[in-house]
């Protein structure tokens, strides 16, 4: 193929992977392509992974190693590589061989279709039932709440044209998902199915809480929907409150005595519940606009191996 590609990997304590990602993805993409590269962005490792990447670029030109100061997140490693990267496609993927990079000639072959993007999804999942469900839930909403057309669900293997990095050029801030980003500068997705392995050493770095945080994020970082939402459950009790007001006041009237407190309590109980959800949804934006005026980096560079000549 003549376009030129550059692989892009956050790297988070995977010492025991790399060597061996590596001795897979080079064969890979000579198969696909003369002209290619791989940046390895360190995201605060603290196992030896800075080191092997540090050995893995004197062994080859093709390996850019850059190291951030400390653990900003995987998306943040992503906007980091994608921002660095020097050929036409970018390919996305994780460092637990997850992601085969023999399928990723898949992911290109699609995107020369006529795609600006295109998702490797899943033939089959791999992880536990809970989280499969958990990250297929969220994917899902993801895709919905950022209108991507024809996409039901979305994956870290990723195939991009470089040149949609455009879009978000000026983009810094400490809160990133990169599929929000990828639809500032384009509407046109794909998608291709991909086997998908297990992972080979050591364990996800992908707690239910960071899962439940991803949510969170994808849900009130990069749209007004569940303010939305709010404004219809406020709108909706309150018709429910005029409509309990006024069965009040029949049964005062027809029996002369009112519902007792067993009825008031649970009726404060509801309506304070609604104020509650509604106030954490306000509260969770407010907090992403303090962030932004906070002038937090998406992340920073603590060094990086050079390019080799030849």
């Amino acid at each position: 193929m003549k376009n030129s590609i550059s692989v892009v990997i956050p790297v988070y304590n995977s010492g025991l992977i790399l060597s061996s990602l590596i001795g897979r993805l080079i064969p890979a993409l000579k198969k696909i392509s003369d002209t290619f590269e791989i940046l390895l962005v360190n995201d605060g490792s603290y196992d030896n992974s800075w080191q092997i990447v540090s050995e893995l670029t004197k062994k080859s030109r093709k390996i850019i190693g850059i190291d951030l100061m400390r653990n900003y997140g995987q998306h943040n490693a992503l906007l980091c590589g994608i921002r660095a990267a020097k050929n036409d496609i970018v390919i996305t993927m994780d460092d637990d061989l997850q992601h085969p990079p023999e399928e990723i000639h898949k992911l290109v072959e699609k995107l020369l279709e006529g795609f600006d993007v295109v998702y490797g999804i899943p033939l089959k999942q791999v992880h536990e039932p809970w989280r499969n469900f958990f990250s297929w839930f969220t994917k899902t909403v993801l895709s919905k709440m950022l209108g991507i057309k024809g996409i039901k669900t979305i994956s870290a293997f990723r195939a991009i044209k470089t040149d949609l990095r455009k879009a978000f050029i000026n983009f810094d801030s400490p809160n990133i998902l990169i599929d929000a980003l990828l639809t500032w500068g384009t509407n046109n997705f794909g998608t291709v199915e991909v086997n998908e392995d297990k992972r080979s050493a050591g364990r996800s770095n992908y707690t239910f809480i960071k899962l439940f945080q991803m949510a969170m994020l994808v849900l009130t970082g990069f749209s007004t929907i569940p303010l939305r939402i709010a404004s219809a459950i406020g709108f909706f009790f309150t018709l429910f409150g005029g409509g309990v007001l006024i069965y009040v006041i029949i049964r005062a009237v027809q029996e002369g005595s009112i519902p007792g407190f067993p009825f008031l309590a649970s009726i404060i109980s509801i309506f304070s519940g609604v104020q509650l959800f509604t106030l954490g949804i306000f509260g969770e934006y407010l907090a992403r606009i303090f962030n932004r005026s906070m002038d937090h980096p998406a992340y920073v560079i603590g060094k990086t191996t050079t390019r080799l000549s030849k």
